[in-house]
C-alpha cells in the first residue's frame, strides 16, 4: 500500500473515524534531465540576482508578493506562519450533496482514505451509508499549511477524498467568447444528425480502453536508442485545412459509425 501522507479522522456528527490519506493516482509522464551536450553531465540550477547577475545564497532570499510595477511586499516566515490555518487533524464533514450536482471542473487531486486498524466498522458504515444514499460529503481539512475544500465519495468499498477548486478559481463559460446554438441557429436536421452521431458513438465507460500512445512510443524510442539504433526524424507533412460542408461531414461520420458498429457486431457473433 502507498505510504500515508497524512493521518487524522473523518468527523460527521458525533462520529469520528480515524483514517490515513494515501495517493490514489500515479503519474506516468516520461521525464528528462537537462544535460551538457558535450559530456552529458547534469546541469545545475543557480539562484542569480536579476539586478547584478551575482549568485545569491539561499540564506539571503526572502519572499515577496508582487504588487505590480516592480513593487513587492516582503513577508517574513513568522508572519506567514501566524496566518496559517490550524492543523486540526480532522476532516470535518459539513454537508452531504448529490454527486451529479458537482461540476467535474471543480475536482483537483484525488486521494484514498483508508481506515486506522481500530476504525474498520465505522469506516465501512460511512462508506455503505454514502453508497446507499448516493451522496458525497463536503468538508474541509488542512494538509501541510493549506486548508482544502474537499469531497468524500465511496468507490468500490473505499473512500476517495478529492481536493476541490474554490469558485473564484474556476473560469465561467460566460467569460469566454464561444458560439451558441441559439446564436447560430442550426437546422433541426443538423441537430438530429448530430444527436444521432452522438448516440451511435455511445458506449459504456471503460477506462481500460484508453492508454497513452505517445508515452509508449517515446519509451520504445528511448529503448531503441539505448540499444544503439539510429532514429530517423519523420518527414514534415504539409496539410491544408479542408473546407468542411457540415451536413456532408455529419452524414459521412454517421455512416462510418454505423459501419464500425456492424463490423463489431459481426466480429462478436463470429
Amino acid at each position: 500500500m502507498p505510504r500515508a501522507i497524512w493521518s487524522g479522522s473523518v468527523s460527521f456528527g458525533l462520529v469520528n473515524v480515524p483514517v490515513k490519506l494515501v495517493t490514489a493516482t500515479s503519474s506516468k509522464d516520461v521525464r528528462f534531465n537537462q544535460l551538457h551536450a558535450t559530456d552529458h553531465a547534469r546541469i545545475n540550477q543557480k539562484r542569480v540576482c536579476s539586478a547584478d547577475g551575482q549568485e545569491v545564497d539561499y540564506s539571503e532570499i526572502v519572499r515577496g508578493y508582487d504588487l505590480g510595477g516592480g513593487n513587492y511586499v516582503v513577508i517574513e516566515p513568522e508572519e506567514l506562519a501566524a496566518v496559517d490555518p490550524e492543523a486540526t487533524r480532522s476532516i470535518d464533514i459539513e454537508e452531504f450533496v448529490d454527486l451529479s450536482e458537482i461540476d467535474p471542473l471543480y475536482f483537483e487531486h484525488s486521494y484514498y482514505l483508508v481506515p486506522d486498524e481500530r476504525a474498520a466498522k465505522p469506516y465501512a458504515l460511512l462508506v455503505e451509508a454514502m453508497a446507499r444514499t448516493g451522496k458525497v460529503a463536503l468538508g474541509r481539512f488542512v494538509l501541510r499549511t493549506k486548508q482544502y475544500w474537499t469531497t468524500l465519495r465511496p468507490r468500490d468499498g473505499a473512500l476517495v477524498l478529492a481536493t476541490m477548486l474554490y469558485q473564484d478559481e474556476v473560469v465561467e463559460p460566460a467569460e469566454l467568447e464561444v458560439p451558441t446554438a441559439e446564436s447560430l441557429q442550426p437546422t433541426e436536421r443538423e441537430l438530429d444528425m448530430a444527436a444521432a452521431l452522438v448516440e451511435s458513438l455511445s458506449a459504456p465507460f471503460d477506462p481500460g480502453r484508453y492508454h497513452d500512445d505517445h508515452r509508449e512510443k517515446v519509451l520504445a524510442m528511448i529503448e531503441a536508442k539505448a540499444e544503439g539504433q539510429v532514429i530517423a526524424a519523420p518527414a514534415e507533412e504539409k496539410k491544408e485545412a479542408p473546407v468542411v460542408d457540415l451536413m456532408a461531414a455529419l452524414e459521412a461520420s454517421l455512416a462510418a459509425a454505423k459501419e464500425r458498429q456492424s463490423s463489431s457486431s459481426a466480429t462478436k457473433s463470429a
